[in-house]
């Protein structure tokens, strides 16, 4: 400015310390935001963020103690904060905001850990199956475990469905009843799955599934077989002395490593019957999924959510339920067979479970070469769902 006036005035002004003319000069700066970000991320959170800690299982229990919340530093709000603090004369000390993160759930992996120390604190020397799907995110967990050794799940190990084989019956039903099904065929598929009336699934499977030279339990396995479920068949009715009608192998009945002795007449394997109760699911809620896929203009979304009314029906107040607090909707079905002496070497519990955590399919198979003891058997899987049941629904911190 002093440049803009008489030189020697001004210079005698400048000697003397004296004022000259003033004038508004605006204020310009810039900064590198990447970098500032980098220093944030990198020199300041690393420092003093706290992560979260995840709740953690309880030794020798199927309980989880609460995690704890962490905190980490808001970057986005604390760029805008340096930037304001940065063009003020006066207010020139930032507060870097924080955000709360809560506690993550435990890895899959730490429960099926818990799960299997579950096994071995019960003493049982049999084989247990463990098949979990979460229904929110599509995460699996699936073991097969013997007196503490994990045995392979490629291929599937094949059980005894027992009861369980309902289910495959029911969806085929649907399959193929045209439109509106009708009160008997209904009232038929009600004593089948609600008092898992075997006479009921045989007139059933005549009624609606069987056509032309087809009998109605190769209907089911041959519908099975469209799904891509090879573990899954039925090759006879249920009433004492049916003839089987086909003798079928399969990947998982045909490992040469581990045998449960299946029934020649009904099987299936964990992920193949939780397959298809997930597919039921994904059909009743999203309208959706590979029940429509597969067989296409011939099961509705609402014949999908009436098969989890009728598996929501059935109560026995054991195994998988023995596990839930009162109130939680399972829909599920049990399935065991007991031979001529009264002597049961397979249990097995397939069903969708509803809880405020979060929804998963659960399919549980115990198997003992020799007997199962009922007794410790329904505890160990009423345990395994219980473990699973608070895994999702952690307690509050």
């Amino acid at each position: 400015k002093r440049t803009e006036q008489n030189f020697w005035a001004e210079f005698w002004d400048f000697l003397w310390k004296r004022g000259s003319i003033s004038d508004n000069v605006p204020l310009r700066y810039t900064y590198s935001e990447p970098r500032l970000r980098n220093f944030l991320a990198n020199e300041v959170a690393t420092r003093y963020d706290q992560p979260p800690v995840p709740a953690q299982p309880v030794a020798g229990t199927v309980n989880f103690v609460p995690g704890s919340a962490g905190t980490r530093l808001d970057i986005d709000r604390s760029v805008t904060l340096i930037e304001n603090a940065l063009q003020s004369t006066s207010n020139r000390v930032v507060d870097l905001p924080l955000q709360r993160s809560d506690p993550p759930r435990p890895s899959l992996g730490n429960l099926e850990i818990l799960l299997k120390q579950t096994v071995e604190q019960s003493g049982f020397d049999g084989l247990t199956s463990v098949y979990l799907l979460d229904l929110q995110t599509a995460q699996e967990m699936h073991f097969i475990t013997q007196q503490g050794a994990d045995l392979p799940t490629n291929p599937d190990l094949s059980f005894t469905a027992a009861s369980i084989i309902k289910i495959p019956i029911m969806v085929s039903a649907f399959r193929h009843m045209d439109g509106d099904a009708d009160e008997e065929a209904l009232n038929l598929m009600f004593l089948m799955i609600d008092k898992s009336g075997n006479e009921a699934a045989d007139w059933l499977m005549d009624r609606v599934i069987t056509t032309g030279s087809l009998p109605g339990p190769l209907g089911v396995t041959a519908d099975m077989r469209t799904l891509g479920l090879q573990n899954t068949f039925l090759a006879g009715y249920f009433y004492t002395g049916a003839p089987l009608l086909q003798s079928i192998e399969t990947p998982g009945n045909t490992r040469t490593d581990v045998f449960t002795n299946p029934d020649l007449y009904n099987q299936t394997s964990p992920s193949d019957i939780g397959m298809l109760l997930s597919w039921i699911y994904q059909c009743a809620t999203q309208g959706g999924g590979a029940l429509m896929a597969a067989f296409p203009g011939e099961i509705t979304q609402a014949e999908c959510q009436t098969m989890i009314d009728y598996l929501s029906r059935n109560k026995i107040a054991y195994l998988i339920e023995a596990g839930m607090p009162d109130g939680t909707k399972i829909a599920h079905k049990h399935g065991w067979v007991s031979d001529i002496f009264a002597v049961i070497r397979t249990i097995g519990d397939a069903g969708i479970v509803y809880t405020p955590g979060g929804n998963f399919v659960l399919v549980i198979f115990v198997y003992h070469p020799d007997q199962l003891i009922w007794d410790q058997a329904s505890v160990l899987v009423a345990d395994l769902s219980r473990a699973i049941y608070n895994y999702y629904n952690l307690p509050p911190q």
